[in-house]
């Protein structure tokens, strides 16, 4: 599908993805929310989580709603935290394997969008390697029809923003006293440009992106990010250090991207370097894990590491945004 569907504004998107009333239609971008949006969807995810940290919570308000996840990218992670989060608040779920069956027959994305709308589908669940693909599908299904992005290209990846803000959140407290340091390939992360507008939205104290000179973001995405190349330093004082997934196929197809050896020993989270954090910082990772590039076993398994809580925060956070479009 040739994609010419960019918004020119923040406020477009936020009238795309909100009704006037202020209620949730689609979940497309966190960069039109406001902090008490935010705040909203993080208080809604916290009532599903139990004391020992667990998405135990469960309700029925989708009853009757069908929730069709359409994934033309892979992703076995975020494909069944969605679904066991619609399943957990009541809707009926079709999953579509569209790498290999609409798509590859000739049907456009938006055919195959009105055929399951004939079928009475109320949220459509899209991951995908193009970009501008769920904006184009929210602008043009029915009233009453959601949108949800579970993965935009390099764009957007707004419910796993979310869950990393709610994971911060829940072992920080609040954000105004933070210093995070992202850390990796910021330039192709679609997860550290939903993180960084969440956490800027939120008022961090200080947002780092640190990265190789090659993966350095070519494009400003949050104005007050301070872009770093040296690990050390981008970590040093840090309350939260996010390591980003590192695509072992870059290591080939990129120049001037360092191999998986040079790159954990330039870059991976270690133990020696967390140590130069803060007392208590929390280590994050979107998942999943190249141990021994990005991060190292020690790290990934030890006390400072936040990663299974994250996975249990996914579910929640798509569970609070599945409620917060039908209500």
């Amino acid at each position: 599908m040739s994609v010419s569907s960019s918004l020119k504004t923040d406020s477009d998107l936020h009238d795309l993805q909100f009704f006037a009333d202020g209620r949730m239609r689609h979940l497309l971008s966190l960069r039109s929310f406001s902090a008490q949006q935010l705040t909203d969807i993080l208080d809604r995810a916290d009532n599903f989580i139990d004391a020992a940290g667990n998405a135990t919570g469960r309700s029925n308000k989708l009853a009757g709603v069908t929730v069709a996840n359409l994934f033309f990218e892979a992703s076995t992670r975020t494909r069944i935290s969605f679904e066991l989060a619609a399943r957990r608040v009541g809707a009926e779920v079709v999953n579509l394997d569209l790498q290999t069956s609409s798509r590859n027959k000739g049907e456009t994305v938006m055919d195959t969008v009105h055929t399951l709308q004939a079928m009475d589908v109320g949220i459509f669940v899209v991951r995908d390697s193009e970009t501008g693909t769920q904006t184009t599908i929210a602008r043009n299904v029915n009233a009453g029809v959601s949108v949800l992005n579970a993965g935009e290209s390099i764009v957007s990846h707004p419910t796993q923003g979310l869950l990393d803000l709610l994971t911060i959140r829940r072992h920080k407290g609040t954000f105004d006293q933070l210093t995070v340091a992202i850390v990796g390939d910021v330039a192709h992360s679609r997860v550290a440009r939903s993180a960084a507008e969440g956490l800027s939205t939120l008022g961090v104290r200080e947002l780092r992106l640190v990265s190789p000179p090659s993966l350095v973001p070519q494009h400003e995405f949050v104005p007050s990010a301070k872009i770093m190349t040296d690990v050390d330093q981008g970590i040093a004082g840090a309350d939260v250090v996010m390591a980003l997934r590192i695509q072992k196929e870059r290591f080939e197809n990129e120049d001037g991207i360092p191999d998986e050896t040079a790159y954990f020993r330039e870059y991976g989270i270690t133990s020696d370097r967390l140590k130069n954090a803060a007392p208590g910082a929390i280590v994050m990772h979107p998942g999943p894990l190249n141990r021994g590039v990005e991060i190292s076993s020690t790290v990934a398994d030890g006390p400072s590491s936040v990663i299974t809580d994250q996975v249990a925060n996914g579910v929640a956070i798509r569970m609070a945004i599945l409620e917060a479009v039908v209500s």
